[in-house]
Formats: C-alpha cells, sequence, structure tokens
C-alpha cells in the first residue's frame, strides 16, 4: 500500500517536471521525461495525455510561454493535435472554464513569435474560448499590433463576436490606440455592441482613454449611445476626466439625458464631489426641479447629502445579512484523522515553497494534494484560490473562494479571495459586496477597504452606471 501511494506520488512529481520543461523550453528534459512517462507505450499519445488538474498539456504551456522550438517539437516531432482545448469539461469542477487552444494562450500572452508559428502550422484563429474570445481579441485587448496585422492580412473579420464585445470594444477597453487604429484601418465597426450594450466608445470612456476616444470619434462613434441607461458622458463624469468630459461635449454628446435612474452626469459628477466637471456641465444643463438650489455648490451639496445617506442605507442592510449568515458558521465541520492532517500539512508546505519560488502551478497541484486530504480547511482554499489568480483561471479562483467562505464565513481572508476573483472577471459590483462583507468582519484591514473602494470605481466606469443600493 505505502509502495503503492510512493510510486504515485513519483509518477505525479514526474508529471510536474514534465510540464515544467515544456514551460521553461527545457527539451532536452523534456524528451527524458516523455520516454520514463511512456514507459515504452507510444510516445506521442503518452505526452498528449499529460495534463494538468485544468486540461492543459505541453503546448499549452509551452504556447504560453512563448516557448516556440517546444511547440515544434511536439508538433512536428509527435504530430500532437494543434488545436485541442484546455479544460475539456472533464474537469471535477463545476463549470468549463476555458477551452483555450496554445493559439490562444500564446496570444494573449504576447508571444507573437509563437503565434504566428503556431497559425502557420495549420492552428485555426476563429477556435474561440468557451467565452468566445479569439487570438484575435486578445491581440486587441494587448496592443500586439504585429499579430493584428498577421491576422488581418489573412483575411479575418475585424468584427468577430465574443461575450465581451469585438476586438475594437477590446482594443479600446484596454486602452490601446495603436491595435484601436489598426482594427478600424481594416473596417471594423466603431458602433458595434454587446449584449448590453458597450461599444468601443463606451469602453474607452470607462477605461480613461482620450487617445482612444478621439481615434473612434473620428471614424464615426456615435456619443449619445448607452449601456444601462448610462451615456459615456455619464461615466465620463463618474471617472472625472474633463478632458473626456470636453471631448465629448465638443463631439455632441448630450448633458441633459438621464440614465435609468433618472440622473444627469452632472449629479454623477457631483455626487463623486468632481467640483471641476460640476463647473463644465453646469451651464450646459437644464436644472433639475428636485434641488433647493440650483448652483454649482447647490448641486454638490445636495449629491453629497443623498450619497450619503444611500451608504448608510448599505451599511445597514449587509449588517442584518451579516447576522443571517452568521447562523451558518459552524455548519459541516468535517472530521479528518490526525494522519490525513499531517500529510496534508507536509503538501501545504510543498505549496508553500513553491509558491514562494513562483512555481504556482507546482503550487497548486500540491494544495490540490492537501485538500483532498483535509477538505476541511479552508486555509487550503484560499491558497490554492490564490494560485488560480496566478494562472489566470479567476473562474476556479472564484469556485475555490465561494468554498473558503463556506466553511469560514467569518474570515475576512477568504472574503478579499472571492473579491479578488470577482474583480478579474470584470464582475465588479459582486467583487465590491465581497470586499465590504470582509471590511465589516475586519474593519481596519486597510487593503480590504481600498479593495472595496476600488471594485466600486471600476463598476461604474465599466458598467457606466451609478453606484445603487437595493
Amino acid at each position: 500500500m505505502a509502495s503503492d501511494a510512493s510510486d504515485a506520488l513519483a509518477v505525479r512529481q514526474k508529471v510536474q517536471l514534465f510540464l515544467n520543461a515544456a514551460r521553461t523550453g527545457s527539451i532536452d528534459l523534456l524528451k527524458k521525461l516523455a520516454l520514463q512517462l511512456d514507459e515504452g507505450n507510444d510516445l506521442a499519445k503518452s505526452v498528449e495525455a499529460i495534463k494538468d488538474a485544468n486540461k492543459r498539456g505541453a503546448l499549452h504551456f509551452a504556447a504560453r510561454e512563448g516557448q516556440t522550438a517546444v511547440c515544434e517539437y511536439l508538433l512536428t516531432d509527435l504530430n500532437l493535435p494543434v488545436d485541442s482545448p484546455d479544460d475539456d469539461g472533464a474537469s471535477s469542477f463545476p463549470v468549463n472554464i476555458t477551452g483555450e487552444t496554445a493559439l490562444i494562450h500564446a496570444a494573449r500572452q504576447g508571444h507573437t513569435g509563437t503565434a504566428k508559428y503556431l497559425i502557420d502550422y495549420g492552428a485555426d484563429p476563429t477556435i474561440a474560448s468557451n467565452l468566445g474570445a479569439t487570438a484575435l481579441h486578445h491581440a486587441a485587448g494587448i496592443g500586439d499590433t504585429e499579430l493584428l496585422k498577421y491576422l488581418l492580412s489573412r483575411g479575418f473579420s475585424p468584427d468577430l463576436e465574443s461575450d465581451s464585445g469585438t476586438p475594437l470594444v477590446w482594443a479600446a477597453g484596454h486602452a490601446q490606440p495603436d491595435a484601436v487604429n489598426v482594427l478600424l484601418e481594416h473596417g471594423a465597426n466603431p458602433n458595434a455592441d454587446t449584449d448590453d450594450g458597450i461599444t468601443p466608445l463606451l469602453s474607452a470612456v470607462a477605461a480613461g482613454s482620450l487617445a482612444c476616444l478621439e481615434i473612434l470619434i473620428q471614424a464615426g462613434a456615435k456619443v449619445n449611445i448607452s449601456a444601462g441607461g448610462a451615456t459615456p458622458l455619464h461615466i465620463a463624469a463618474d471617472n472625472g476626466s474633463l478632458e473626456l468630459i470636453n471631448c465629448l461635449l465638443k463631439a455632441g454628446a448630450d448633458p441633459n439625458v438621464s440614465d435609468e435612474d433618472g440622473v444627469k452626469p452632472i449629479q454623477v459628477a457631483a455626487a463623486r464631489g468632481f467640483v471641476g466637471a460640476v463647473e463644465v456641465l453646469f451651464p450646459l444643463t437644464s436644472k433639475v426641479d428636485t434641488f433647493p438650489t440650483w448652483t454649482v455648490s447647490g448641486i454638490l451639496e445636495h449629491m453629497q447629502s443623498e450619497t450619503n445617506k444611500q451608504q448608510d442605507e448599505l451599511v445597514n442592510a449587509k449588517e442584518t445579512n451579516q447576522a443571517k449568515d452568521a447562523v451558518f458558521s459552524e455548519k459541516n465541520i468535517l472530521e479528518v484523522a490526525p494522519e490525513a492532517k499531517k500529510r496534508a500539512a507536509e503538501a501545504k508546505s510543498r505549496g508553500d515553497e513553491a509558491f514562494r519560488r513562483k512555481d504556482f502551478q507546482m503550487a497548486m497541484d500540491s494544495y490540490t494534494q492537501a485538500i483532498d486530504l483535509d477538505p476541511s480547511d479552508a486555509t487550503l482554499l484560499s491558497n490554492r484560490s490564490l494560485c488560480w489568480i496566478r494562472l489566470g483561471q479567476a473562474e476556479h479562483a472564484l469556485a475555490d473562494a465561494k468554498a473558503c467562505r463556506a466553511l469560514r464565513p467569518d474570515w475576512a481572508k477568504a472574503c478579499y479571495r472571492e473579491g479578488a476573483a470577482l474583480r478579474v472577471l470584470q464582475k465588479f459590483d459582486e467583487a465590491a459586496n465581497a470586499f465590504y462583507e470582509g471590511v465589516m468582519l475586519d474593519p481596519e484591514n486597510q487593503e480590504l477597504v481600498n479593495a472595496f473602494r476600488e471594485a466600486v470605481e471600476a463598476g461604474k466606469k465599466f458598467h457606466g452606471t451609478a453606484e445603487k443600493t437595493s
């Protein structure tokens, strides 16, 4: 029995070393370990079957790190399938998260040479992840104009859709003016929107990019569109950027349009305390009858008062929910044998050591071993959640964070882990709620306080809506 466990551990360590060799470009070590893991069977099939917990194989890791030579060996010598996606739905996690090919990994990390090699070999650039994002979207988002031009020159549409919009939405939303120019030059639609009504121009304003905004306006992007009732001018007012506000006004933005809550841009700016923005918008905005005094100072005073009332209501609601949740804090505590706890601690120690040397994949695998041995330890889930974040797998990070909170609902760090994962997923309202619940547990935790404020601001910019209380 002990021998079987020892053999299994040895194989697992070889798998970790093998994938790490692919990641670091150590071809000789990769070949040596492949032969050891193959044990005389079909080498190509054995290598293709070696995957991590997220169904990523050697080709995914090599592409992610720009190891073109490793990719070439795996494809030309072993004939591995070039378009095999990771996370094929067979994982133990409840949601199929990524479905990303080697090409998508290379494009997202900006490894242009590796991406071009994969395409030349035969990788299909139109294959999208489960979120609909292709290599073109990722190239646009990081501003890789070389790869953008390469893909577009091969006839691929600049208006490929994804759950987060077209490549132009990605480029504008990540403040990449050069990429915006390239896409527009190749015929991208400046007014293409998502199901939520997000356009490239809205994304540019949310990102605070004056350069992208000016380019899009010149290309004919509409300035009086809205998402969730909020116009680009609402978003700029919430940002407090006089440059963005003046640019939009010059292009014909209407300062008298109200959002779905009946709030005008000047009210948004006043609620945030942006005096300069209020002064610019004041002479252009029609009086709101509910304001006792329609002056710059009167508007600021009234909106600050309303904002304080809303914050008080939010505090009361959160305290009520926290009290309800506390009832379940002691439920379902698992009993774990002392020997299992000891082995879990050893696995955790290996994970901690791997994390310190920034080998997040090995750390994640070690924490997974520890969790299998001791599923009652919330710290293990917290640590693995952080590893998932570092590995770019926010959905997995969120699943672990939620499980961590279920075990320890009174632990502020668990709230932070959940908020961090939601923030990466751009679910800023939910992230703000998680961070806020952490602040309620640990009011002196400045990291949580700052994270809450940043999430609220990011949510307003991203969604273009004023902060709501419900």
